[in-house]
């Protein structure tokens, strides 16, 4: 009869394998942690997102990328209000996973009504940052501890900062300051409610929707990211800290 028991020389063989698997894990989150605590002080140079597409080169994507980086401070709170509406409206909220967000899209995935990202903010900017494009239940998994990571070390106002300093408004457009300038040829400061909010309309697809001239698609969606702008209020990015 064979022994279904591993053996003591299969188990003497293994413990070394899984000594190093942990080693590698606990290394990584070391990394990891050291990563997001440089980002408290550091304005990332590059990003994940930004080194796949570089290196994947899809159709379309330029030669020179844009981007500039702008400090919170100076980027107008109904721009960061329009992202908010658009995006993640429980932002100040959550911890990172808005569990309300996720059980709504579970229930709707059972009703048939389709399966839909219920990703925050925060780990939309954990997977710009850390992971790959695509929808993969592997990156999926990998942003939940990384956005808790982010929240528990950075808060708020600098995850926002770096959201809207890195996230992609065109293929190689990235940032607030670079996507004004690309798409209304004029600063970020000065971008009214309307511009802002066609800005913030682009953003589940960048590379499909343009922000100016807007398409009825874009049109629609910036008003009703306007009425959630005036609901909200400017009060709820106050609430950012």
């Amino acid at each position: 009869m064979s022994n279904r028991h591993p053996s003591f020389l299969q188990r003497y063989l293994l413990r070394p394998f899984w000594r190093l698997c942990w080693r590698l894990g606990l290394a990584l989150m070391l990394l990891l942690t050291l990563l997001v605590l440089s980002l408290k002080v550091i304005d990332p140079p590059v990003w994940s997102w930004q080194v796949w597409r570089d290196w994947t080169r899809p159709a379309g994507y330029p030669d020179q990328q844009a981007h500039r980086w702008v400090d919170l401070d100076r980027i107008p709170l109904h721009l960061q209000l329009a992202v908010v509406a658009a995006e993640d409206q429980r932002f100040p909220l959550h911890a990172g996973i808005d569990l309300r967000a996720v059980r709504q899209a579970v229930d709707d995935a059972l009703a048939g009504e389709g399966l839909r990202g219920a990703s925050t903010l925060t780990q939309q900017t954990a997977k710009n940052l850390f992971l790959w494009p695509g929808r993969d239940w592997a990156r999926k998994g990998l942003e939940v501890p990384l956005a808790l990571m982010l929240e528990g070390i950075l808060g708020k106002a600098r995850i926002l900062e770096l959201y809207l300093n890195i996230v992609e408004f065109a293929p190689g457009v990235y940032g607030v300051a670079a996507a004004s300038e690309y798409w209304y040829r004029q600063p970020v400061e000065q971008l009214d409610a309307d511009q802002v909010a066609r800005l913030a309309a682009i953003l589940p697809n960048p590379w499909r929707y343009s922000a100016q001239p807007a398409s009825p698609h874009v049109r629609q969606r910036a008003d009703w990211i306007r009425r959630q702008m005036q609901q909200l209020g400017s009060d709820w990015i106050l609430q950012i800290e």
